[in-house]
Order: structure tokens, then C-alpha cells, then sequence
């Protein structure tokens, strides 16, 4: 079953990486080989203080380089995104593991906003200073197209226990100017990978999964700033009271491992944290001579540093190829 996936601190406190983009079952292979598709509708609502705010306020270009100053502002932003999702399982093995090619797509709204002062001074050209203050209110929207995301992912499955790794990047194609506060891209370009496990036991419904992964962002061309390498860890764990019912927690944790860079970069290191924990609830139904299957899931977030932190929710569906009927025997019956 294909994990719930779509693709966020680093620079102004937006990475590639979401956390949540992987769930319960993540490491699970598909029960046949052939075509699946996903679609996800994912919606979150963050607020970040002055650090946040700081960065932003550089990178649209309303913060001199001369000027010293204290930020005491908020920014606010609301994201509803759809997420369409195929992917292809091979039915030929790899290193004795399920391959499967996955290409994601986005398009939604991202309305931003930014409000507060800038109170401190500004150095001249002979070394003087001069008071400095000023009210900010930035408000910004766009209906847009998201980066796309393509992914390979190999699994193994042994008994209870289920493996698998990945490889993804991000393509920046979608809605970005470094000069607007709202953005659906992210202006660069990055590669992430990792691994993760699923522990998974069809006879008394237990589940849990971790997914383990690193980014490495390539700088913004846009801006010469070079975003640090990122960890994230995503886990979901789950009780199957049925076999189509399913309900649990999910979890998150997102940490910045490395310095900001870049001949752009005038806010320092900004190492960006968060985590996040929510329930889940799944369903399992036939559709036809395929399988879906619905899932729910929320996180409040929590612990954030340089970074915006809110809440975030999840609607998944997913409909893959149904394991194959075992067949018929095929032995003559005799009768007398």
C-alpha cells in the first residue's frame, strides 16, 4: 500500500520536506504490480514570531543590509493543496525487492500574511547612525502549481517485518518569486533520501512504521542563499480492529542538521525544528477489481524553531491493483 505522501526551515523557515509525507504502512509492498494512484488533500494553518518574520522581510528585499533592528512581528499563512500521485510497481524483483516509480503533483492556494514593526538604526555611508522605525502589513495569495516530485522506492517484505529506502528531489517548476511572500515552490532545487520499517501483523491487526530521511538543498539561484541539510523522522502506529478498519497515532520530527549558507544568507545559521503528533483513522474497501483505501490523519505541531508551526490535516485515498486470487486447482475430478 503506497504510504500517505505529498512534499516544507531552513530558508524563511520553508523546506522541501513536509513532515507527515509519510504514515502507517509505509514500508509495506504493494499487493500486486501495475498502476496505483493517489490523490491527497492536505491543508495547514502555521504562525511563526520575529526570527521567521526577519528572514522574510531580507529575502523580499524591505530589510536594508545597513540596518540593525529588532523584529517584532508575526507571520501567518494558510495552504490547501491537492496532490495527485502515480505509481508504477514493477512486477520484475530488485535486489529481491518491490521497485516502484512515483511522480506527484500539486496545485492549491497559499494565502500569507506579515504584520509588525522593525524598531533600531540605520548606518550611513560615513559610519553614522540614524533611528529607524517601521510598520510592516504584507498580505499575499496565489492559486498555482506546486513543484513536481518524482520518487523511486524499493521494498522487501519478511513475515511482519517490512523494509524499504527511497530516493526523491524536487523540481522546481512551480509558483515562485523570492520578491512575494506567498510562494507553491520552493525556487531550488533538493534531493532527499532515507529508509524506513514496518512492523505489521495481520492476525492481531498491530501496525507500526518509521520512515528516516536526509535532504541536501542545492542553492537558490534566486537568492544565493544555500539551506542546510535536513533530518526528518516520520512514524505512524495503528490498530486494525478489523480488516478494513484502522486507528492510531502519527508523529513527526523535523530537525536541521547544518548552517545556512550562501552569499545570500544574513541571517546566520537558522537551524529550523519541529515536531508534531496527531490521530489517524483508515479504511480498507473493494472498488471494483481494485483496492482502496481512505485515511485521516492530523498533527499539532510543537517545539518549533525558526520555523512556522500550527496544525495540519490529511485526507488520503489511494486505489492499487488487489492481491491476485489465488488460483483453482486444476487436478481432473473422476466420478463414477
Amino acid at each position: 500500500m503506497l504510504s500517505n505522501q505529498a512534499a516544507r526551515a531552513d530558508e524563511n523557515g520553508i523546506s522541501f520536506w513536509v513532515p507527515g509525507f509519510f504514515g502507517s504502512l509505509a514500508a509495506v509492498p504493494q499487493q500486486a504490480p501495475g498502476w496505483s494512484v493517489t490523490s491527497i488533500y492536505y491543508h495547514t494553518s502555521v504562525s511563526a514570531g520575529g526570527d521567521v518574520a526577519r528572514s522574510r522581510e531580507i529575502t523580499l528585499g524591505r530589510f536594508p543590509a545597513n540596518l540593525t533592528a529588532t523584529v517584532n512581528a508575526n507571520v501567518n499563512a494558510n495552504v490547501d493543496l491537492g496532490l495527485l500521485a502515480g505509481t508504477y510497481t514493477f512486477a520484475t524483483p530488485v535486489l529481491g525487492g518491490q521497485a516502484s516509480a512515483t511522480l506527484l503533483a500539486s496545485y492549491g492556494s497559499n494565502s500569507t500574511s506579515l504584520a509588525g514593526s522593525l524598531v533600531g538604526t540605520l548606518t550611513g555611508p560615513g559610519g553614522g547612525t540614524l533611528p529607524f522605525s517601521r510598520f510592516d502589513s504584507i498580505d499575499s495569495s496565489l492559486i498555482a502549481f506546486g513543484d513536481l516530485i518524482p520518487q523511486f522506492a524499493l521494498r522487501w517484505n519478511a513475515g511482519v517485518n517490512n523494509y524499504m529506502t527511497y530516493v526523491t528531489a524536487a523540481l522546481p517548476v512551480g509558483a515562485y518569486q523570492s520578491t512575494r511572500l506567498a510562494n507553491l515552490g520552493i525556487g531550488h532545487w533538493a534531493i532527499d533520501a532515507g529508509g524506513g520499517y514496518t512492523y505489521f501483523d495481520p492476525k492481531t491487526g498491530h501496525e507500526f512504521s518509521a520512515v528516516l530521511g536526509f535532504t541536501y538543498n542545492f542553492v537558490n539561484p534566486s537568492t544565493q542563499y544555500q539551506s542546510g541539510v535536513d533530518m526528518h523522522l516520520d512514524w505512524g502506529a495503528s490498530q486494525f480492529l478489523t480488516k478494513q478498519w484502522q486507528v492510531g497515532l502519527v508523529g513527526y520530527l523535523y530537525q536541521q542538521l547544518g548552517c545556512d549558507s550562501g552569499s545570500g544568507d544574513r541571517v546566520g545559521c537558522f537551524r529550523s525544528r519541529v515536531a508534531g503528533v496527531g490521530p489517524q483513522v483508515g479504511y480498507i474497501f473493494p472498488v471494483g477489481d481494485m483496492q482502496g483505501y481512505l485515511n485521516l490523519k492530523g498533527y499539532g505541531e510543537f517545539a518549533n524553531e525558526n520555523r512556522p508551526a500550527g496544525w495540519n490535516v490529511w485526507l488520503t485515498f489511494n486505489l492499487q491493483p488487489a492481491a491476485p486470487t489465488p488460483p483453482t486447482s486444476t487436478r481432473p475430478r473422476f466420478t463414477k
